[in-house]
Order: C-alpha cells, then structure tokens, then sequence
C-alpha cells in the first residue's frame, strides 16, 4: 500500500462541509496539500478535491484543468479518485468526469468508482446511509474516506497475457472506428487474447428497470430478465476479461444506441460481480468533434457507475467523417502504435 495522500485541492479553499468530509478522508493518514499544479507529480497516490460553489464553479479548477490539458504526461504513473461538493444538486457530477478526463489525458489512472460527490441534499446518499444505519453526512464521510483507502491500496493487475473483450456497434464496411481498431489489433500482436463482439443486429433490447429484487434474482444467475446476445455472450466475455475495449463512434455527441444499452444491462452482473480488477479503453472517433465528451461519457458509465478502473490515457481520440478518412490522417499509424503500446503497459 501506498504510504501517502497527495491532495490537489485548487486554490486552497473549501466550504466547511467539505473541509470536514477531507478531513475524515484523511484521518490516520499522512498526505500532503497542494493548491494548485506547479510541476509533475509522477507516481503518486492523488485525491482531487473540488469544492464548488452555488452556480457548480469553482475558478481554481479551471486553472488546474488547463495545466492538466496542456502539460501532457505531468501525472504520469499517478492513481487517483475524485471529491466533488457542491450546495446545490447538479454539477458535481459534471464537475468530476470533467477533471478525471483530463486528469488521465496526462497519465493519471483512477480506481473503480472513483468519485465521491456531496450534493446539497445528499440526498444521493440515501441508500449507503439505510445500509449503514447511519446519517446522511456519515454515510458522505464514510464514501470519503473509504475512497481515499481505495486510492492508497490500489495495484494494477500485471498479466502475463491479458484477455481483451473488444465491444462494437459499427459495420466493418464503412466504419472509420473499427479501422482504427484494426490498426491497434496488428500492433498487439499476439501478446493479447482478444474476443470482438458485434452488438449491431438489432436483437439487443435496452435496460428497462426491473425492480431491485428482480434484477438481483436473475444476475445471481448470470443472467438478465431480457436474455438474448448480453446474457448468451457478452456476460461471459465479461467475466472473462481483463479489460474491455469499447469502440465508439461519436454520435450526435454521444455514445450509440447499441453501446449504450449494453453498458445499461451490464446492471445485473454488476449486482453479484466485481469489476474492480478490469479495465477499460476506448477508441473514440468523431465526424467533427465532441470527441471528449463521448469519453467522459465513457469513464462516467463504465469507470464512475459500474467500477472499471480507468487506465491512464486510456482512449484515443481520433476525427474523420469519410470512409476511409481514418487510415488517411496524418501520423496515424503512430498514434495507432503508441496506444496500443499503453495498453500493453498498462496491463502487462
């Protein structure tokens, strides 16, 4: 386990609740406190505290996300988790895939389920605390603390041969995506053992929310009330994996239909299956642009919802509209190498 905290609290300010939450989070540990970016930080274990205002601002996280934008490898080695706060209910969920996205741009991975968010309610604590038996707030400072515990403990598996599941909705004729793909497949080589499902048939139905019981009832089973290509082959593939590949064409800045329900009916297996110790990488290409916004969409859905650890840089993002255009843009085939290369060294 890692011996201590480094905290990036921008600007050096927190309201009282969240100070009190830091505090708990950081309760029988050494850390250290930086207000702000001003050099690398290689290898450290990082809790990014945000503590936002009425309208979900807060200037000083602005200024740190433009110095993890333009300083790329400046977290290189890092694994953090994310602290949001807020008086209001909205943003702080904004406010935190926003930072994780550039965090890990410049080489920051984060742990599974790496945002604890305070909203002014907390009412978005309510189930922990009924579990807990505890207040609102306790149940807050609990999920603070046990994140920063989560962020100390963390090990990225090492694998000898990692076991890729590689999920797509696009069709091989005229997907720019899934050619990029295959320029990332050559350069693994043989060092991956990879499994590719389509999920673009039109068979697969979206979540629809059964109820707790129900959903619990058939994912002890493995299984999902609406069965077909999730339960007879994506479930498996799952389990199996060591991390999961999405590709993901930018659609009205967005991910695809097909994508998305998949990520939805994953609810079930997530009910009686950790997903901790897998990873996930996307590739993420678009017409034009919003490139980032599918893959916070990404980190959001699969990292912060359904607790995939998030690799460092672990999507690549590419613009073409064309047939073809993909394979044409310059230094391609570079960008294609390196990522592929960050897998294995994420992984291996």
């Amino acid at each position: 386990m890692a011996e201590q905290l480094t905290v990036l609290l921008p600007g050096g300010a927190a309201s009282p609740r969240c100070a009190g939450v830091l505090e708990a989070a950081l309760a029988g540990r050494r850390a250290e406190v930086l207000t702000r970016l001003e050099e690398p930080l290689h290898g450290r274990r990082l809790l990014f505290v945000l503590s936002l205002d009425e309208g979900g601002v807060n200037h000083s996280v602005s200024d740190l996300l433009a110095a993890l934008r333009t300083h790329p490898g400046c977290l290189e080695g890092c694994v953090g988790g994310v602290l949001t706060d807020a008086p209001g209910d909205l943003y702080t969920k904004a406010a935190g895939r926003e930072l994780a996205l550039a965090a890990n741009l410049a080489g920051c991975a984060f742990v599974g389920r790496p945002l604890v968010e305070g909203t002014g309610s907390l009412r978005n604590f309510t189930v922990q605390a009924r579990n807990a038996g505890c207040s609102l707030d306790a149940a807050y400072r609990l999920a603070a603390a046990d994140l920063g515990s989560r962020v100390l403990a963390f090990s990225p598996p090492r694998l000898a041969r990692p076991r890729l599941l590689v999920l797509h909705a696009s069709s091989r004729a005229t997907s720019n995506t899934l050619a990029l793909w295959g320029l990332v497949r050559d350069r693994l080589g043989d060092r991956c053992d990879i499994t590719e499902i389509g999920l673009r048939n039109g068979t697969l139905e979206d979540c629809a929310g059964c109820p707790y019981t129900t959903c619990l009832h058939y994912g002890e089973r493995g299984g999902c009330f609406y069965g077909g290509v999730m339960v007879q082959e994506v479930y498996p593939a799952i389990l199996e994996a060591d991390a999961v590949v999405l590709l993901c064409p930018n659609y009205n800045d967005a991910l695809s239909a097909n994508l998305t329900a998949a990520i939805n009916r994953l609810t079930a297996l997530y009910r009686t299956a950790s997903f901790a110790d897998k990873a996930v990488f996307a590739i993420v290409v678009s017409g034009y642009s919003g490139g980032d916004i599918v893959a916070s969409q990404v980190a959001g859905a699969l990292g912060m919802n359904k607790g995939f650890w998030l690799p460092g840089r672990f999507c690549m993002l590419e613009t073409a509209n064309d047939k073809g255009e993909a394979l044409a843009l310059p230094g391609i085939r570079q960008r294609a190498e390196r990522f592929a290369e960050n897998m294995l060294c994420q992984l291996a």
